[in-house]
């Protein structure tokens, strides 16, 4: 029996409509037949995020622990498998096998109860974040990924079209200076592989590495683009500078580089919240005035 967890069959049916619901109505069948596929057998209960059910198996063969991730493939998560490959294990969690037709994939088993949010020490867990990048974004991005450079022109387009939708003046002001900042480093958006989405609970312990990044949403383009989601997660206001510098620092980056693709990022992050006729996140705003308003 497979357990579809109630709050994955929630998010996708909220998030992808009648294709989410078709999904969630799939994954049984879809599991047999991987497990059958692979040889493989259950090994634990049931793990979701939200967008992907995670089953915990072994290999028959060899009794091999892995992780068997059914999710419903899209535009920022099919380029996973390639940069799992070109990372070959080094920094990220190792890609076994991999279905193209439905975006199955056979990941090495991490330690699901033991990741960066759990780690009392927020500072100490930023660095971690930092190391990673650092390893990971000096890896050239193979061909065939995402290109921030075609990301950019749709995201100032949007920004031009949905700003005036933003109800308070100082908001709209905010955001202008986001994009202004984006507008200055999107002649140079980079070439190096990308994680994108590499918070405190996409770093998992593992018994051959510390710590190791999963559920990358790979592009290829300027490491600085990386830092925002450890500003924004397990977020303190008193401590936006320090994890800044500390990032930048560790990943070698010139500092208004990286904060013109930090305010690209809240931009973005924003933009979403207006296009769902949702306000912007206050913690987000927070910090683009940290960044726009240091003199140093």
């Amino acid at each position: 029996m497979i357990d579809i967890p109630g709050p994955l069959a929630a998010a996708q049916a909220r998030d992808n409509g009648e294709a989410g619901r078709a999904f969630i109505a799939s994954l049984p069948a879809l599991a047999v037949r991987f497990l059958d596929h692979w040889g493989l057998r259950l090994d634990g209960p049931s793990l979701h995020g939200r967008t992907a059910l995670v089953l915990p198996v072994v290999r028959r063969h060899d009794d091999t622990p892995a992780a068997l991730k059914l999710h419903l493939p899209d535009d920022e998560s099919e380029g996973e498998p390639l940069a799992l490959r070109t990372w070959n294990g080094d920094g990220a969690v190792r890609l076994l096998d991999h279905d193209p037709a439905t975006g199955t994939l056979l990941l090495e088993r991490l330690d699901p109860t033991r990741t960066l949010t759990h780690l009392e020490d927020t500072r100490e867990a930023v660095l971690v974040i930092a190391r990673l990048l650092a390893h990971l974004t000096a890896v050239p991005a193979p061909t065939g990924l995402r290109r921030l450079a075609g990301l950019v022109p749709a995201l100032l387009d949007r920004a031009h079209h949905t700003l005036p939708r933003a109800p308070d003046p100082a908001t709209r002001r905010l955001l202008a200076d986001c994009a202004a900042a984006t507008r200055e480093v999107a002649g140079a958006p980079g070439d190096r592989l990308l994680h994108w989405d590499l918070h405190y609970d996409n770093v998992l312990a593992s018994p051959r590495a510390p710590w190791l990044a999963i559920d990358p949403k790979p592009l290829a383009g300027d490491p600085a683009f990386e830092l925002f989601p450890a500003l924004h997660n397990r977020y303190d206001p008193a401590d936006t500078l320090w994890r800044f510098d500390a990032l930048t620092d560790a990943l070698g980056l010139d500092r208004p580089r990286a904060r013109a693709w930090t305010l690209a990022r809240v931009l973005q992050t924003c933009l979403w919240n207006l296009e769902g006729d949702e306000p912007p996140e206050e913690r987000h705003l927070d910090i683009a005035r940290s960044l726009l308003g240091r003199t140093h």
